[in-house]
């Protein structure tokens, strides 16, 4: 697969559609998930003129993250934002704070001393 068409299959897939996910409804109510989507492609190609001969070599790759943003909430006429709890990121948070505390806490009364 050349370079090229991998950047295309990368674009491709990077639409909005991985942003704002089907809206689900539910009576008078219709939810529209949302995510962070974030992604790249990269890729090279290249000709050796060694005393083998010529040779010629390609390659690349592609990723993507997406992590979920929140809803937005559609009821009648009133449109709201709900956003996404990342459990993981709110315990690393507040473990960092702690850690924080404790070492301020610590250098201070070392300092009374």
């Amino acid at each position: 697969m050349d370079v090229q068409r991998l950047a295309e299959l990368a674009r491709d897939q990077l639409t909005v559609g991985r942003v704002f996910g089907e809206p689900i409804e539910r009576g008078s109510v219709t939810v529209v998930p949302v995510a962070r989507v974030m992604g790249g492609a990269g890729g090279g190609q290249g000709t050796d003129q060694g005393a083998e001969g010529s040779q010629e070599g390609e390659g690349g790759g592609w990723g993507a993250l997406a992590r979920p943003a929140g809803v937005y909430v559609i009821d009648g006429d009133q449109v709201s934002w709900r956003p996404a709890v990342d459990a993981d990121r709110a315990l690393t948070a507040a473990a960092i704070v702690l850690v924080s505390l404790a070492l301020m806490w610590r250098l201070t009364s070392r300092a009374h001393r």
